[in-house]
């Protein structure tokens, strides 16, 4: 085979090789492995190795005894050579600052939030012990007097935080709109007169999934001299890069999908802005909301098969959702892959697929839903989402109980509401579960 400057002897060109360079039999085997966005290598050696200047671990002295996964560093206080002098300073995992104590900086935890900045594709990453700690953080940044903006439908922890605990007792306004209604955010911001410094967005949302341009936002929130922080938990950092599309701050559960195993509970604010990350940092240890280095191995474990996972339940998930849509018992199918989807376009522009959470209405009430979630065999009946085991809830019971009767209405979370999180299970099996769960509420709603 005839190649050009002999380039067949590097076989790392492949990946931006054109077929005029490589066999197009070759080419076309390695656009068929390559389905994942090119992500896995970043996923895996957070510095792509084939970079010049790659800092991985393995090269730079921080990893001695060359163990291809990073170690959990369980010491509480590391020695120093002088008085104030911490050493490991040249430890790409201690973010230049060096080790004094395990809260203020930690070797596992610090591997682990280079990984995920790499993934999401910002600079810097800051760890909390939960995703909750990790939005409190976020609120650190404010100050009494100041004004957050966020979207409607929100987690249900969010909002009690934010309403419950925020406003009451932090003396910040928290104020809760639909973004995609250009009106009513204008009345918003208008009387918020100045004093709106936070714009908090979910997109997709929890649960309804209703997806919001983050573009048009940032143009906003910029103009308002505010930030835009987006939680980017329901499409991980696989199927969406909030950065990209112009927001300062980006939040995820950790719990959810960058696990993906149902067992850590962890949250990061990730940004490309230098001052944020400081004060980040500075509320990380000041608070101490810190997750432990054997979550963080764990959650570095989980994130290295993002790719994989996200594709396989993303999969799984279009097709329950083509088969929901045409089941009698379901009302309505909301996912952001179907063309019914309000806001399909603005997934297909923004995302990079369209996730693996989906939310459906069934026919007659909170009987038949309990009856569908009773049912289930293979989706287990829980909360939280993200992992590669099928989960199954009624937020109006679970995850957004906490949620006002009244605004639960507005945002049409009612009983018959589901919210699956679909996981990697044989997608058949999948299926089977829903259909005899659905049939069961079907004939006790209809008798037939």
């Amino acid at each position: 085979m005839a190649t050009e400057n002999g380039q067949h002897h590097h076989h790392h060109h492949l990946n931006d090789a054109s077929p005029s360079v490589v066999d197009q039999t070759v080419a076309d085997a390695i656009a068929a492995a390559d389905i994942y966005h090119s992500t896995g290598t970043t996923y895996l050696h957070i510095d792509n190795p084939l970079k010049k200047n790659s800092s991985d671990s393995s090269n730079h002295g921080a990893n001695p005894t060359g163990a291809v996964v990073p170690p959990i560093s369980l010491a509480t206080t590391f020695r120093q050579n002088t008085p104030g002098e911490p050493m490991a300073r040249n430890d790409p995992n201690s973010w230049g600052l060096g080790y004094e104590y395990s809260r203020t900086g930690n070797p596992t935890r610090g591997a682990f939030e280079r990984a995920v900045a790499a993934a999401e594709k910002t600079k810097y990453c800051v760890a909390f012990s939960s995703g909750s700690a990790a939005t409190s953080a976020v609120i650190h940044l404010l100050s009494p007097g100041e004004k957050v903006l966020s979207i409607d439908d929100v987690y249900g922890g969010t909002q009690r935080y934010f309403r419950k605990v925020v406003n009451p007792r932090m003396g910040i306004d928290v104020d809760f709109v639909d973004f995609g209604n250009e009106d009513e955010v204008q009345s918003k911001l208008k009387s918020g007169d100045g004093k709106i410094k936070l714009f908090w967005l979910e997109t997709p949302t929890n649960p309804t999934l209703k997806v919001t341009c983050i573009r048009s936002i940032a143009a906003l929130a910029n103009e308002h001299n505010a930030l835009l922080a987006v939680d980017n938990t329901f499409c991980s950092p696989y199927f969406q890069n909030p950065a990209e599309h112009g927001a300062d701050i980006i939040v995820h559960s950790v719990t959810k999908y960058i696990n993906g195993h149902s067992d850590v509970v962890m949250g990061v604010v990730c940004t490309n802005e230098e001052h944020i990350y400081k004060q980040l940092r500075f509320i990380q240890n000041g608070v101490g909301a810190v997750p432990s280095p054997f979550d963080c191995f764990l959650a570095l474990r989980g994130l290295k098969t993002l790719h994989l996972r996200m594709e396989a339940a993303a999969r799984n998930a279009n097709a329950i959702a083509l088969f929901l849509d045409t089941h009698d018992c379901v009302r309505k199918v909301v996912y952001p892959g179907l063309k019914s989807h309000p806001q399909h376009d603005i997934a297909t522009r923004q995302q990079n697929g369209y996730g693996a959470m989906i939310t459906f209405y069934c026919i007659g009430g909170r009987e038949q839903a309990a009856l569908i979630l009773q049912n289930l065999r293979v989706f287990a009946l829980a909360e939280s989402l993200g992992a590669i085991e099928s989960l199954a809830e009624s937020p109006s019971l679970m995850t957004h109980a906490s949620v006002p009767d009244e605004q639960r209405k507005q945002l049409g979370i009612d009983d018959t509401l589901i919210r699956l999180s679909v996981g990697v299970e044989s997608c058949a099996d999948l299926i089977s579960d829903l259909n005899s769960a659905l049939n069961v509420a079907m004939s006790s709603a209809g008798g037939k």
